[in-house]
């Protein structure tokens, strides 16, 4: 900033005392310019008499000077800054290199900045890869440790410790790179654990074929607690609304277990069924605790004799990942007419 201000004190002065003995402004605006810089195209009148030469002389010692310390300031910032980079990413990469048993994330859209978010406050250890750099630098001004690697390319899930990881979430929108990056990962770490996102249903099943452990859906899962919402209010009230059920929550996944709501669909396999049976036939992945009759008060704790009506909401504590168990029960003909969503 003083540079600057130099500059310009000097320039408006040398105009200014060019302006006082007849030059025009365009002449002597041009005349500082072609001086300070030291281009030399030649005067634009004849400096003969001794002020001319003064103001010329002394434009031209002010003003290089005050150039040579402004260019001198912009390099020296040019190269902290390259050297301030490079010492960073040397400086990740051995973060990186030191971590064991931790997350990777593929991409920081909307859901992968919501899951570095959640992941923090779980104190778990993460690395991020995104390729767009405006990504990349606001995961690094939050503090997280992010490579601008495209996930795809196997070198890029090697920087982030591939082989000393316990789990990759690839939330990219791509469903195509989720599969290829899923692939490429169950490739390098067999032992890996992968959570992967999909757009639509039918990504699903590729994405298990690929390797994936878990898919996570985010479209169909809104579809179903919105529905949940609606169809069972008092009840997602009390599961999802309270502090002291999130813990409880939360005690349920670190057991392996999770709390699902599940429709029993019109001519789903459920219908006529006693709990007792479903519970049988469900090979153990899960238990009814509570059932919601369309038309009628909430079921705590139901006997194994109840029996289950088409439309009824039932709300299970099950396996966490053993979805699929579910909605082989509860949907219609075995595909999703109120798609199981395991939270």
């Amino acid at each position: 900033m003083f540079g600057v201000l130099y500059m310009v004190m000097v320039m408006t002065g040398a105009v200014v005392a060019y302006l006082r003995v007849g030059w025009s402004f365009s002449d002597a605006v041009y005349m500082v310019i072609v001086t300070v810089y030291t281009v030399g195209y030649g005067e634009v009148h004849p400096i003969e008499t001794p002020l001319l030469r003064s103001i010329t002389i002394t434009t031209i010692v002010l003003g290089c000077t005050g150039m040579i310390y402004l260019t001198g300031a912009l390099v020296q910032f040019i190269t902290l800054n390259q050297i301030n980079q490079v010492f960073g990413i040397k400086r990740m990469s051995h973060q990186i290199d030191r971590l064991r048993n931790h997350v990777i994330i593929c991409g920081f859209g909307r859901i992968g900045v919501m899951l570095a978010q959640g992941l923090r406050s779980g104190g778990a250890d993460f690395v991020i890869l995104e390729p767009d750099a405006g990504a990349v630098a606001m995961a690094r001004d939050l503090g997280y440790l992010c490579l601008q690697a495209d996930a795809t390319d196997e070198d890029s899930l090697r920087a982030a410790g591939i082989e000393h990881a316990r789990t990759l979430a690839t939330v990219i929108s791509n469903d195509a790179a989720n599969v290829f990056i899923t692939l490429s990962a169950r490739g390098l770490n067999p032992n890996l654990e992968i959570i992967a996102r999909g757009e639509l249903p039918s990504t699903e099943s590729k994405l298990i074929q690929a390797g994936a452990n878990k898919v996570v859906l985010p479209a169909h899962i809104g579809a179903e607690r919105i529905a949940e919402m609606i169809l069972y209010q008092e009840t997602a009230r009390f599961i999802r609304g309270s502090d002291r059920m999130k813990d409880f929550e939360k005690v349920l996944l670190s057991l392996g277990l999770d709390i699902h709501v599940v429709v029993a669909a019109p001519k789903s396999p459920a219908i006529g069924k006693t709990i007792e049976t479903l519970e049988q036939q469900g090979a153990g992945s899960f238990f009814i605790v509570q059932i919601n009759r369309r038309h009628g008060d909430p079921v705590t704790r139901p006997p194994g004799s109840t029996v289950i009506a088409d439309g009824d909401g039932l709300v299970l504590v099950g396996r966490d990942g053993r979805a699929r168990a579910f909605g082989a029960l509860f949907e219609a003909g075995g595909r999703a007419a109120f798609r199981v969503s395991a939270r």
